[in-house]
């Protein structure tokens, strides 16, 4: 599973763009796999990998921001904060001096469809890694002085995202747009007012719905002994219970009925920013792999062809882009440029039009087709070579297929899609004018 954030970085050499699949290819080794599941639900998969020292454990909830109701949003990211305080095992402030002086690193993230943890640590301090994870999968204090701490922590968070960003408000207002009416209609972080006025006891219910065993996924890799990492992994993790997770709302997308076009006046805008929003397909649906490259032939590094037309050749933006926003029941491509100064609104806007009726109209070349499996392949495979990044995957392929195994199949559905299938899904998506179009304005401050 290629990782959102990675597709908006990919910038790679014309070396490595003109390097043949062939070649590439044979570089992927596949990875070794083996998958259980504990009576009380847990599924664990493990991938030894001996080429360092060093371990790798990941554990992939599945609840995110779209598990949440109006009114009580936000909770998914604040118990990726709360996570760090204090449980049973250990008190506050010790999670990150006991992974530091080990000569490891922790980190977490949420997104609307999960909530993932994460360790790298030295190989023999895998048990820590698993007393760690089992002890806040169901020993979590959700207390006044952890919820205060971190309510505290995320409002900042909050409110520097939103109020003291350029754009801030930009991903909030098209999921209200693009997802009306479902759950995706608010984003991760989700309403300020909510966390502040949830009390620990709202908290403390959504604790007691999703953290547990059976709604999880635990991703060990790197340099281990399969059997002695079994013993473990059910000693902390096998004598926690399995419980009834609540059911989903309903998920029923309807049509966007017609265009919406806004400007936002912002005054931490410097240039006019210019967001253009359309449907897209869910991260598990088939269109999703044309539809991937084809975002990355129109808008994903320097030699797209919305930088090449825009920046380069035109001049009439400083940077041009697209944020493929593929999410596990619905997607959407988010394209964007920021104005250069002294060029208009209306002169971008019509630049990326025609470069996008252009691609609905005559598809790609086989040139550019072929640059775009390159990189993907290119960031596919260097992920694979990092033990953290490949517990990342292996979670997440079996918390989106139930199946780990798609680590060592899923790029062959890349490298197999033809010009044919790019011009289908330009037409089938891009194509039309139910769109949303967000114009943010620099505030005048005369």
């Amino acid at each position: 599973m290629i990782k959102k954030t990675k597709l908006l970085l990919l910038v790679l050499s014309s070396i490595l763009l003109f390097t043949s699949i062939e070649a590439q290819s044979a570089d992927f080794k596949p990875v070794p796999i083996v998958k259980d599941t504990l009576p009380n639900g847990l599924t664990v998969v493990y991938s030894i990998d001996k080429s360092a020292p060093i371990i790798a454990t990941v554990v992939h909830y599945k609840v995110g921001s779209r598990y949440e109701v109006p009114g009580k949003t936000g909770y998914a990211h604040f118990f990726e904060h709360l996570m760090f305080e204090s449980t049973d095992a250990y008190p506050r402030a010790s999670i990150d001096k006991f992974v530091e002086e080990a000569g490891g690193s922790l980190n977490a993230h949420t997104a609307s469809d999960e909530t993932v943890f994460y360790l790298k640590l030295p190989s023999n301090n895998l048990e820590m890694a698993l007393w760690i994870e089992s002890s806040r999968m169901r020993g979590l204090h959700v207390d006044t002085i952890g919820v205060n701490t971190q309510k505290g922590v995320v409002s900042e968070e909050l409110k520097m995202r939103r109020e003291n960003t350029a754009y801030g408000t930009m991903i909030d207002k098209m999921s209200e747009f693009l997802y009306k009416g479902t759950n995706y209609e608010w984003t991760t972080v989700g309403s300020l007012e909510d966390i502040q006025n949830a009390k620990n006891s709202d908290f403390k219910t959504f604790y007691d719905e999703y953290y547990y065993p059976n709604n999880a996924i635990l991703a060990v890799v790197g340099d281990f002994n399969l059997e002695d990492a079994r013993v473990l992994v059910n000693k902390y993790f096998g004598r926690l219970p399995r419980h009834t997770i609540p059911p989903e709302r309903p998920f029923v997308l309807q049509p966007i009925e017609k265009p919406v076009k806004e400007t936002i006046e912002d005054a931490k805008a410097q240039l006019p920013g210019i967001f253009i929003g359309y449907r897209g397909c869910s991260e598990i649906a088939p269109d999703n792999y044309p539809l991937t490259l084809l975002s990355q032939i129109l808008a994903a590094g320097e030699s797209s062809r919305f930088y090449q037309k825009l920046v380069d050749k035109d001049q009439i933006s400083v940077g041009a882009a697209v944020f493929p926003y593929s999410l596990e029941k619905a997607g959407s491509l988010i394209f964007y440029s920021i104005a250069a100064p002294g060029k208009s609104v209306d002169e971008n806007i019509e630049a990326i039009d025609g470069l996008i009726k252009d691609v609905v109209k005559n598809g790609v070349t086989d040139e550019e087709l072929q640059k775009a499996k390159n990189i993907m392949e290119a960031s596919f495979i260097s992920d694979k070579k990092n033990v953290l990044e490949k517990a990342e995957s292996l979670a997440s392929y079996t918390a989106y297929y139930g199946d780990p195994s798609l680590i060592n199949t899923e790029l062959d559905k890349y490298l197999k899609v033809t010009k044919e299938d790019i011009l289908r899904v330009a037409k089938k998506y891009l194509d039309t004018d139910k769109r949303i179009v967000l114009i943010y304005m620099p505030k005048d401050k005369s």
